[in-house]
């Protein structure tokens, strides 16, 4: 599900981007500050035939007013769903007459937008995306349509999230030992685990339709970046554009000491930009 999120201030523009993250993990958010920037990103995907499934839109901004974006969003996607978030009930009734598919009434939280992805107006059609979601921005985290992905071993989930850490290169069964057992050689007894671990990788993802989100050769193994939504492809892939600094927040596979070294290259890009 492709989702945006408009809003003229910047706090309230990132609280409502991390409550819509929350409530739906596994869809692609953009967000802006204003209905002009909205509405250019929108274009283009109209252009290449795509489109946005769902808009958050606060309704008294500077500019472009909610309501006018609303309408200007339908033109370009007579589908989308609107759902418009403010302060004030008084722009419940107007809003209906738009045909909008929510009203969030502000402080806006994950259980809110939640209950509004699940009565949608109209119905987001299948568009074939990636079924496997990996959260890396704070605790590591992978979700087949919306549900956690449970592993027999809890090496099992290290190995895919390191996996997804390399972004597609193939890791070799050295490269994995040293970083899951901390410099292990090949030899050493963690060999006979590491092939349980990844039987079971193999198997979980098999059993969850998403074999195609791993490649093997001969010693060695890795993901296809194009089969999983990640937040940390999504920032990588969008640095520069408005609302992307929301995704990173500070924290990188909090839970595994190897993602320091990435984690320090991701605070080097943000610096960039900045």
């Amino acid at each position: 599900m492709r989702i945006i999120a408009v809003d003229d201030e910047k706090l309230a523009l990132e609280g409502l981007m991390t409550e819509i993250a929350l409530a739906a993990p596994e869809a692609e958010i953009n967000g802006f500050r204003g209905g002009k920037a909205a509405l250019e990103y929108c274009a283009r995907l109209k252009e290449s035939s795509d489109a946005v499934d769902a808009a958050f839109l606060d309704i008294e901004m500077r500019g472009m007013s909610g309501m006018t974006l609303g309408e200007r969003l339908i033109a370009l996607f007579p589908d989308i769903n609107l759902i418009y978030t403010t302060g004030y009930s008084e722009y419940a009734v107007q809003a209906i007459d738009m045909r909008c598919s929510g009203y969030v009434l502000k402080p806006v939280t994950a259980d809110k937008i939640r209950h509004e992805l699940e009565h949608l107006r109209n119905p987001v059609p299948d568009k074939g995306e990636s079924r496997l979601y990996a959260r890396t921005f704070g605790k590591f985290e992978v979700y087949v349509d919306g549900r956690p992905l449970k592993f027999k071993y809890q090496k099992t989930k290290e190995l895919l999230a390191y996996l997804i850490d390399r972004r597609g290169d193939p890791v070799s069964i050295a490269d994995v030992m040293s970083v899951l057992w901390e410099d292990d050689s090949p030899d050493s007894s963690h060999v006979s685990y590491l092939k349980n671990i990844r039987t079971d990788l193999i198997k979980t993802l098999e059993e969850s339709g998403c074999t195609e989100c791993i490649v093997r050769s001969r010693g060695e193994i890795g993901v296809v970046t194009s089969a999983i939504d990640c937040d940390y492809y999504d920032y990588l892939d969008n640095q520069g554009v408005e609302g992307s600094d929301r995704l990173f927040r500070g924290e990188y596979m909090s839970q595994y000491s190897w993602g320091e070294y990435t984690l320090a290259s991701l605070y080097g890009r943000q610096e960039i930009w900045d």
